[in-house]
């Protein structure tokens, strides 16, 4: 496995909630009320991870039918345990391999999983294979580049702090194009028209310093698996520089920001 993509684990569904999960719920209607879709529509999710952004489009969208794809079988058990609603279908599936009949859906989206795909293009084509004429594409990733999640941000500044080499692995550097500039190039390359983007911005607010360090333990995702990697000596020193270098309320809490970059268009 490449050594930047060897701590992708992806797989927990209970340590990605705690991990990223609570934020993502956090954008999931933000993103939904800037899409503005109307109700009674053809959903597709591709990448549905534990299931937030398909609880959202279940609660404000009204769709027709939601098909919610994702790889891992450990996230769609805790999406199903999550959203247990009838009219979603939770499905193992690659997003750039879709088995979804062509021509069928409404709307087409994918929260937070686009930088991960190894074939991008395949799956913008992918999702404009399934979409009607005139249906929305919509997608958004992190801020990566940005240091839009704070609060990953901090634990790369701190780990490659003790030990360059980790800065390999930090998704800011793994994921350049997730700007606006970056994502609208690649719509527009995939043949989309009728492109915009915007910013969603949201706290993220760590009730103290346990808060904020748990979910690095328990393996889900790239800073968590180089926190589990470590020999207990060093994942020790990673502690104590976070905990020395991290912001403070004056409650204890540990105030932080997530930014997400979001897009949507039309198939031509």
């Amino acid at each position: 496995m490449a050594q930047a993509t060897r701590h992708d684990a992806w797989q927990a569904g209970d340590s990605y909630d705690l991990y990223m999960g609570r934020w993502s719920r956090q954008i999931a209607p933000r993103f939904l009320d800037w899409l503005d879709p109307p109700k009674g529509l053809d959903w597709l999710e591709v990448g549905c991870g534990t299931g937030a952004l398909s609880a959202a489009i279940l609660a404000r969208c009204n769709p027709a039918s939601l098909v919610s794809i994702d790889p891992s079988e450990g996230f769609l058990a805790k999406a199903r345990a999550n959203v247990p609603d009838r009219r979603v279908e939770f499905v193992q599936g690659d997003a750039q391999v879709l088995s979804v009949q062509s021509g069928s859906k409404d709307m087409v989206v994918s929260a937070l999983v686009l930088n991960f795909i190894p074939d991008k293009d395949k799956a913008l084509a992918e999702m404009q294979r399934v979409a009607r004429d005139g249906a929305t594409i919509g997608f958004y990733v992190w801020d990566y580049p940005g240091g839009g999640v704070e609060f990953m941000r901090a634990f790369w500044t701190a780990a490659t702090a003790l030990d360059p080499a980790a800065i390999d692995l930090a998704e800011d550097k793994r994921f350049p194009f997730c700007t606006p500039d970056g994502l609208t190039a690649l719509a527009n390359s995939a043949g989309l028209v009728s492109v915009d983007w915007t910013q969603i911005e949201m706290p993220a607010v760590f009730e103290d310093f346990d808060d904020y360090w748990r979910p690095f333990t328990l393996g889900a995702g790239p800073a968590p698996g180089y926190c589990l990697s470590l020999e207990p000596h060093a994942r020790q020193r990673l502690l104590e520089k976070l905990r020395d270098s991290l912001p403070r309320g004056e409650d204890g809490s540990i105030p932080m920001k997530t930014r997400a970059w979001a897009v949507r268009a039309k198939v031509g």
